[in-house]
């Protein structure tokens, strides 16, 4: 059952391939904008958990491709994002 839900999903991904990049930049500008216009008081959690689903998203869109580069970037991002987001989830971690 969870196969065949991830085989569709990966099927509308593909049919969908150039708007679901388009979506994953985008979530990506945001994220970034977000913490560029409100600097310490963006809200860190929201911001890594987006940029870690773009990063997702992107790096599913790079795999079909077949675009080893942009795989490889993606994927570096959401090892950034997991840090991210364990740093926001736990201050303690900041410097």
């Amino acid at each position: 059952m969870i196969v065949r839900f991830f085989g569709q999903l990966n099927n509308a991904v593909t049919r969908h391939l150039r708007k679901m990049e388009m979506i994953g930049v985008l979530m990506r500008i945001v994220s970034f904008s977000l913490v560029s216009w409100m600097g310490p008081e963006s809200p860190f959690l929201f911001v890594w958990s987006f940029n870690t689903v773009d990063a997702i998203l992107l790096t599913w869109c790079a795999i079909i491709r077949k675009d080893t580069a942009y795989t490889v970037l993606n994927v570096f991002w959401i090892g950034v994002g997991v840090v991210g987001l364990a740093r926001a989830m736990n201050p303690a971690m900041s410097p």
